[in-house]
């Protein structure tokens, strides 16, 4: 079986000159590797939207959700903030990756350095409607942690 192919179209800006375009580490890589075009030295317990060098145009009906490194989050506590974060297709906008530092040292991201993942994922739309009454569940109105032990 092979997945379906989505062109998204990428628009190279000044900073991303010298940076690789998003790609698949693996044949069976479900996310792009993406790296920072800015080096940051990221202190314990902060954030910054580290920019990427580029601008996407999705298709519409496609978003592209960006996601942490396992890696980064692991060894280092360097995580996404929003994850997944969402690239909508009529964004057209420097793609910024919010990264976070949970981790008890600073971790310096060079330029350069894979900082995320990014995963091409469609987009199903929701209609509401509203209604008088919702239909009973075993469930019910059970909220945060009703459905543990």
């Amino acid at each position: 079986m092979h997945s379906q192919k989505v062109e998204i179209r990428v628009k190279r800006l000044n900073h991303g000159a010298e940076m690789p375009l998003p790609e698949y580490a693996t044949l069976g890589a479900a996310g792009m590797d993406i790296c920072a075009a800015e080096s940051v030295n990221l202190r314990v317990g902060k954030r910054h939207a580290v920019a990427t060098g580029f601008a996407f145009a999705i298709p519409e009906g496609y978003e592209v959700q960006v996601r942490p490194r396992s890696g980064l989050a692991l060894k280092h506590g360097i995580t996404c903030l929003n994850t997944p974060g969402t690239i909508d297709s009529d964004y057209r906008g420097e793609v910024k990756v919010i990264l976070a530092n949970l981790g008890d040292d600073e971790f310096m991201i060079n330029k350069g350095d894979r900082i995320a993942q990014i995963v091409v994922a469609p987009v199903t739309r929701g209609v509401m409607v509203e209604v008088e009454a919702l239909d009973d569940t075993e469930r019910g109105s059970g909220g945060f942690g009703s459905t543990g032990i």
